[in-house]
Formats: structure tokens, sequence, C-alpha cells
């Protein structure tokens, strides 16, 4: 497995036939890096993707990331890209994951395109990540527990506060740690669930 960063994928520019220059987007790179590379996976993680315009982010490609349209299934298309002219399909070992999170709003105004060709996965807090967590006495497990408890009763589970505020704790369990995450996370974002 090898990780790529922006960066990596940053092409030279190619002259076009009226003087501006067009350079290849990041997933049509990375899909044809995946191709190039068959034994391997490839894994292409777009964060907070329903925040996206997913029409700028696949254009006509979203068609070709469904599992029969790929290269090498019995269904598989390959198009012409517009502006290069390069023939351009999408392997099999490349798979993508999109991030969400559910307490989002634009969750609701989600990509017909988007719900059709991804699988949803729910990834809840996870306490049990900080069981050996303790912060002057405090066992971070119990305490995130009882809060996001509480927040599913008053609101729903798709507002629970998740493990990641905390797990930074593992290795400075001061209590002035603790207290910034309060102050400078929890407490925010619980203002913001309860306004009025």
């Amino acid at each position: 497995h090898q990780s790529y960063s922006y960066e990596d994928f940053i092409q030279g520019y190619r002259p076009s036939e009226n003087g501006f220059a067009l350079k290849d987007g990041i997933f049509h790179v990375f899909a044809r890096r995946a191709a190039r590379d068959l034994g391997n996976a490839h894994v292409f993680i777009i964060d907070e993707i329903n925040r996206g315009n997913i029409s700028r982010i696949f254009g006509e490609l979203i068609t070709l990331i469904e599992p029969s349209k790929r290269s090498g299934a019995p269904e598989a298309l390959e198009v012409t890209l517009p502006l290069t002219g390069d023939r351009f399909s999408v392997p099999d070992n490349l798979y993508i994951i999109g991030t969400m999170n559910t307490a989002d709003r634009s969750l609701a105004g989600l990509d017909l395109a988007l719900r059709r060709r991804f699988d949803f996965i729910e990834t809840p807090p996870l306490p049990s990540t900080l069981a050996n967590v303790l912060v002057d006495g405090i066992n971070i497990e119990k305490m995130l527990d009882v809060i996001n408890r509480r927040i599913t009763a008053l609101l729903d589970k798709d507002h629970c506060i998740g493990h990641a505020y905390f797990i930074h704790l593992s290795e400075n369990a001061s209590i002035n740690a603790l207290a910034e995450v309060f102050k400078q996370k929890i407490i925010p974002l619980l203002q913001e669930y309860f306004f009025e």
C-alpha cells in the first residue's frame, strides 16, 4: 500500500490549441495509477463528500465508478475525455470512500447519483477506545457514554459526540487538557445543538 498527498498528483501543464493549459484532475490521475498497478488496492478518500459538488468531483465519470461499469467487468465502459481526448475507465482495484457527518444538514440534500453508487456504513462513536483513559479519576469512556446517552434521549443518535475529541488524552491525561476539550469543542457543540 502506498499513500499519496495532493502534491503527488499535481501534473505538469500541457499546452492546448487555444493557448490555455490543461491539467489532469486528481481522480483521473489516481485512477490511471491504479490501472497501472492492478496487483494492489488503491483507496481514494473524499472527506465530507456530502458537502462537495458531485458533478464537479466526478463529472461524467460518475457512471464509471459503478462495479458493473469498471474495466474488466461485463458491462465495462470507457469514455473519451472531452478536453484531452484520452480514453478513460475506472479499474476495479480502485476503492472510493466518502466520509460525512450525519448531523450535518446537507445530508438531506445528498445527490441521488451518490446515493445509488455508494454503500452507507454508520460509524458511531466508540467510547471503548478510551477504556484506559483516566483524567484525575474521571473515566473518560464512561463520561462519553453518559453524555451520548443523554444527547440521544434529548435529540437523537446522529448528534452523539465522537471519541476523537478525547483520543489525545491517552497521551496527555491532564485535567487542563480535558478542560480545553470541553471549552473549545464540546460546550460550543452542545450550545449549537440546544440553541433556544
